[in-house]
């Protein structure tokens, strides 16, 4: 396991947007954007379930998270892990989410009978840059 330096997490915490590879059952890869954050020494990003991301994490646990500074190209980083689903709390990471990315309170995009999922990431390998 390895762990995120206050550098990575400062960019982490940054309202730029990073994208999630997951696993399909037919071994290929899906990479979707997302909005993440840092939580301790863990990323955590929010999906709905029933959503392909929460599907393929069921079936195969592996994630990548990664953000890019559109700053700077050479400025990034990646992080590598198994995924936790928490359904507790869920909600009140993705108004955060929604707080950080869109400066509301409350997650605008919420459609009926959603069930929101937190995805947490505790960090396997860890790639950053930090710029150039």
């Amino acid at each position: 396991m390895e762990k995120l330096t206050d550098d990575a997490k400062q960019l982490l915490r940054r309202p730029v947007h990073g994208w999630a590879t997951t696993v399909r059952p037919d071994g290929s890869l899906h990479s979707t954007v997302v909005w993440v954050d840092v939580d301790g020494d863990d990323v955590v990003f929010n999906t709905a379930v029933g959503r392909a991301k929460e599907k393929h994490l069921r079936a195969n646990p592996q994630v990548s998270v990664s953000v890019l500074d559109p700053e700077d190209a050479f400025h990034l980083v990646s992080v590598s892990g198994v995924a936790r689903l928490e359904l507790e709390g869920a909600d009140r990471v993705i108004d955060g989410l929604a707080n950080k990315y869109l400066g509301v309170d409350t997650y605008p995009y919420r459609q009926p009978g959603e069930q929101r999922i937190t995805v947490r990431v505790t960090p396997d390998k860890v790639i950053f840059s930090p710029g150039g």
